[in-house]
């Protein structure tokens, strides 16, 4: 791990035990290696992957905290983002992580034995065939929300309620003025937005949001 990584992460993980750190430097190792074979993350992106896809990812606890024993699943989690970041962070919560392209998720479990991962399931399929039930889905930017909603809405139990509220955690980009607001407004639905920047302050996230879809009765 090159030096400005290593200082990325202590710098936004400052709470990262050494098991934790050695994990993630494992996962990290791991998906150089086997990017070159299965283009999980864009090749121009392998440079910048720690602020790009891990931080990215560890977004979402910095800005709303998992309760201990939640159950996540990742949707489109291609070769493991934002799931696998989020399962070292958390080793209190269970983590499933799904996508239909089973080369992406050969690469996402391969990261799981490297990083020997006792909260992460691996599942090859669509959301809209899965029959489990979760706390909360995440994602980062599958489709537009119009569309995201009807095919995970099933996912999500509403009983036991949590805080934050079971429902959809999604990474997106855009502006709450322009594009993004639209696309949120148009999905008919009760939201908020967190601007990512307010907890990562790299330009990368300046227009980097979490929106929480919560879905209570």
């Amino acid at each position: 791990m090159t030096e400005a990584n290593r200082e990325l992460i202590h710098t936004y993980l400052p709470s990262l035990t050494e098991l934790q750190f050695e994990q993630l430097s494992q996962a990290i190792l791991t998906w150089q290696e086997w990017n070159q074979k299965v283009n999980v993350i864009s090749r121009k992106d392998m440079d910048a992957l720690v602020e790009r896809h891990i931080l990215h990812s560890i977004a979402i606890e910095k800005v709303l905290s998992f309760p201990a024993g939640s159950r996540i699943i990742d949707v489109g989690s291609g070769g493991g983002f934002p799931g696998i970041p989020l399962a070292i962070l958390r080793p209190d919560c269970h983590f499933t992580l799904l996508d239909s392209v089973s080369k992406k998720m050969f690469v996402a479990q391969e990261v799981v034995l490297a990083a020997a991962l006792q909260n992460v399931k691996i599942m090859v399929g669509r959301s809209e065939a899965c029959t489990l039930t979760f706390d909360y889905v995440i994602s980062r930017a599958v489709t537009k929300m119009v569309d995201f909603i009807p095919m995970v809405r099933h996912l999500i139990a509403t009983h036991p309620q949590k805080t934050p509220a079971n429902g959809i955690l999604y990474l997106k980009g855009g502006e709450p003025d322009g594009d993004l607001g639209m696309e949120l407004r148009e999905s008919q639905h009760p939201y908020q937005l967190y601007s990512l920047k307010e907890v990562i302050d790299l330009p990368f996230f300046e227009t980097k949001y979490l929106v929480h879809i919560p879905f209570v009765r």
